[in-house]
């Protein structure tokens, strides 16, 4: 073996999804903030390590980006795990507020008043 062997990922992606490609919800953006339920449900099934990973990195409202960069998965694989903590009650979604276009009549007059000054 060459110097340049680096050890991979000893779980595969698909591993951790049971071989699901697609969240069974569409609740997450990249930007869509998760926060782990406190206290966690009594019920159900005893959650698997990685999703015990993303409930303690989750005790803090956390973007779904940030989150699957922290546990150096692609976001779709985090987009699943969260699909079934969600479903299970045992974490909170936070869409991202819509933006809306600004009135352009009060940014011209902002800017006409500014222009005065």
């Amino acid at each position: 073996m060459g110097g340049t062997d680096r050890p991979g990922r000893l779980v595969r992606p698909f591993t951790l999804t049971g071989g699901r490609t697609r969240p069974s919800r569409a609740d997450f953006t990249l930007i869509t903030t998760v926060t782990t339920v406190d206290p966690q449900p009594a019920t159900g099934a005893r959650p698997q390590p990685e999703h015990l990973r993303i409930l303690r990195l989750c005790e803090r409202p956390m973007a779904v980006a940030e989150l699957s960069a922290r546990l150096d998965l692609p976001v779709s694989v985090v987009a699943i795990m969260l699909s079934d903590l969600l479903e299970a009650g045992r974490i909170t979604v936070r869409a991202p507020r819509s933006v809306t276009t600004p009135d352009t009549d009060l940014l011209q007059k902002v800017r006409e008043g500014l222009g005065r000054l």
